[in-house]
């Protein structure tokens, strides 16, 4: 974990809804990153906001660049969206315990719904790279929030599904995982509290290895604070530290609750 000084390479909306921006930062001694890990991001000047927001880190490259992808859903990224080419962003990073390597050869179902394309993005070219074969799943409620084909890394086989049937399959990314998770050999997934207890119901999941990221209000990032405890069957865990990857067999979901809009 370290601070940099990182420059704005380029700041675009790149999904209408749900208003999802791409930003693209030079910061060599980040590019090390796993999918799945996450860099704190100073947002306002001074201390405006003394909290900094999590964000996944959505790509990497060999240029030294890292890309965020994020939504704007308050001042924190307000803010953020606000930033452009030149200006220099105050980051720590990279934090938190990203997925696991997978074994060559391994069949891997990625399942992405909504924002949860971020991570999933990341984690589809780490497989690829580690020699998977993968399959991304990517959910969201209309074609406006549906992730641009063109910047999803060659190699990955990708299904689309939208709720309103306006692009790709109808109905939700989970509705089509019992038939796309028989010849995977993991499952890894992102996406909104809804989308993970429903997977925990489905037995065809049963036995097989599933990591998801989970999202918790995450004050410092460090293990601190406490604010991001989760109960699990291995006992307390901090999201921001012991995850944000975890077993879904391993949550407690009776105990889990949404987090609260960010207002940051």
């Amino acid at each position: 974990m370290i601070q940099v000084k990182a420059d704005v390479s380029s700041n675009i909306l790149l999904l209408p809804d749900p208003g999802a921006w791409l930003l693209r930062v030079r910061a060599p001694d980040l590019v090390h990153a796993r999918a799945g890990q996450y860099v704190m991001v100073r947002c306002g000047e001074g201390m405006e906001m003394p909290l900094r927001r999590p964000l996944t880190v959505h790509r990497t490259s060999a240029e030294g660049e890292i890309q965020l992808l994020y939504a704007v859903v308050g001042r924190g990224t307000e803010w953020l969206a606000g930033r452009r080419e030149g200006d220099a962003l105050d980051i720590i990073g990279p934090l938190g315990n990203g997925f696991d390597a997978v074994p060559p050869s391994s069949r891997v179902l990625l399942v992405a719904g909504g924002m949860g394309v971020a991570p999933m993005v990341s984690l589809a070219c780490q497989s690829l790279a580690e020699g998977a074969f993968v399959t991304l799943v990517i959910g969201a409620g209309t074609v406006a929030g549906i992730y641009p084909d063109n910047l999803l890394p060659a190699g990955v086989s990708t299904i689309i599904t939208t709720e309103d049937g306006s692009a790709g399959r109808k109905g939700m990314a989970t509705d089509f995982i019992e038939e796309l998770s028989r010849d995977a050999d993991r499952v890894f997934a992102c996406g909104p509290l809804e989308m993970y207890r429903k997977m925990a119901g489905l037995s065809c999941l049963a036995g097989k290895p599933v990591r998801l990221l989970l999202e918790a209000v995450l004050g410092c990032g460090m293990g601190a604070c406490l604010s991001c405890t989760i109960e699990t069957k291995s006992g307390p865990r901090k999201v921001c530290k012991d995850g944000p990857v975890f077993e879904l067999s391993d949550i407690l979901w009776d105990k889990i609750t949404a987090p609260p809009a960010r207002r940051r």
